[in-house]
């Protein structure tokens, strides 16, 4: 089982927005039948049934094993992942591109790096798990707290000027049998948790 797995195909992005079936692939992290499932979910085994049909078609659960118990066969299936990530390339006709306006202070444009990040890293994913290869990243993931507006922006061009003379330092356009990385660097308010839940915000997180 992948611990991440990036959905690029529409239709399979649709069926695992079904509420339902993001239940189900939620409780197959651990594997289980249409038996189990339905007592746990609260629907009909035939039900459940369907709904596991439909995420197999789409490589979002697999077979584990298939028990006997009388006359019936029953399917242990479990996710293909413990967790699933909707690629932009779902929505190609309205994934958001970068190059479009390239602005270092605009919330859209991050946006728009973020969703080329997770298009491309998936790509870049999904043939590594066909190859049976690992794949080389690097991420690193901080909180800092400016004490001012002015903090901040001292905060971001110091950081810029600091990056640009790292990348002029390695950079090597004309080096023989070497690789492109794509480095993405990124400021923005941390989240409050009750929107990081996807819950609604409690008095005073607001704003």
């Amino acid at each position: 089982m992948q611990e991440v797995a990036v959905i690029e195909d529409p239709a399979a992005a649709e069926a695992s927005l079904d509420p339902m079936r993001s239940r189900l692939l939620a409780e197959l992290v651990e594997p289980g039948s249409a038996t189990s499932l339905a007592a746990k979910v609260g629907l009909a085994r035939q039900k459940v049934n369907y709904h596991l049909r439909t995420l197999e078609k789409h490589g979002l659960v697999e077979l584990v094993e298939e028990r006997r118990k009388g006359n019936v066969t029953e399917r242990v299936m479990r996710a293909t992942a413990s967790s699933f990530v909707i690629s932009p390339t779902a929505l190609a006709a309205v994934q958001p591109d970068p190059a479009r306006s390239p602005d270092r202070l605009s919330a859209g444009w991050l946006l728009a790096l973020a969703a080329q990040l997770v298009r491309d890293v998936g790509e870049l994913v999904t043939g590594a798990v066909r190859e049976h290869k690992r794949l080389a990243t690097f991420a690193i993931d901080g909180q800092v707290r400016f004490a001012s507006a002015a903090d901040r922006s001292a905060f971001a061009e110091e950081l810029t000027a600091c990056v640009t003379a790292l990348v002029s330092k390695y950079h090597d356009e004309s080096a023989p049998g070497g690789r492109d990385h794509r480095l993405v660097v990124a400021v923005h308010p941390a989240a409050p948790p009750a929107a990081r839940r996807g819950g609604r915000p409690s008095p005073g997180e607001e704003g």
